[in-house]
């Protein structure tokens, strides 16, 4: 079984939708369910420590977890005049604590069978992006985590790599951002493959990691940018 958080809509959507075409049994977590997303569905709001806890141990309970993928994400857009400590434990608590909270709670079953496939959704804005500073950072610790996470697990046979995308033109992206509008226009001109990315792309290299042949990658965090993040201090 694949678990995922946060399935009900864009990239998680695309992911649960892609790996369910490529076979996998999949079990999504989120506070709600898009109609025709695939898979069972288990309701639970992640930035809720003890929710968090309990839901898992119903799954794990349940279910074989073969391979986690850690979707589930929340977003701030600030100034550093306007950040604010509530925002900040928010993030933290969805964006970091969650990941880690989902990783112990497969990782026993996994050690047990010396196999698994983890994968952890970061950001390219963890390179640094204006007025995401409280994301930028929080994805930053899930590729920090990663790595070092990638060296303690990898003796259990268990893989642990990041996937970080740059733009995405979600459902989201598209109602908060019209096609014709400059900054949109100037954003997709500055990316080197000259088009937005599609769920569909990062759900493609989501895939990768989880096929059984990828055994030999771990501790890795790729970008999905269309090349944007050529140039850039990579972390």
């Amino acid at each position: 079984m694949t678990l995922i958080t946060g399935a009900s809509r864009g990239i998680g959507l695309a992911i649960a939708e892609r790996l369910v075409a490529d076979g996998h049994e999949v079990i999504h977590l989120s506070r709600s369910r898009a109609r025709g997303c695939p898979g069972m569905w288990y309701a639970v709001d992640l930035s809720d420590e003890v929710a968090t806890e309990r839901v898992l141990a119903e799954v794990t309970q349940r279910h074989r977890i073969d391979n986690l993928v850690n979707n589930a994400a929340a977003v701030s857009v600030s100034g550093i005049d306007d950040l604010s400590w509530p925002d900040l434990r928010r993030l933290i608590e969805l964006n970091v604590r969650a990941v880690l909270q989902c990783i112990q709670a497969v990782t026993p079953q996994m050690r047990q069978r010396r196999h698994g496939r983890i994968v952890n959704l970061g950001s390219r804005a963890a390179l640094g992006k204006t007025h995401r500073t409280l994301y930028g950072m929080t994805k930053a610790g899930v590729i920090g985590l990663s790595r070092s996470l990638a060296l303690e697990l990898a003796p259990d046979g268990i893989t642990l790599n990041a996937v970080s995308p740059g733009p995405i033109e979600t459902e989201m992206f598209r109602q908060n951002s019209k096609a014709d509008d400059p900054a949109v226009q100037h954003l997709t001109r500055s990316i080197p493959v000259g088009r937005m990315g599609r769920p569909e792309d990062v759900a493609a290299a989501v895939a990768f990691f989880l096929q059984a042949d990828a055994g030999f990658i771990t501790g890795q965090n790729l970008y999905v940018c269309g090349g944007l993040s050529l140039g850039a201090a990579s972390i």
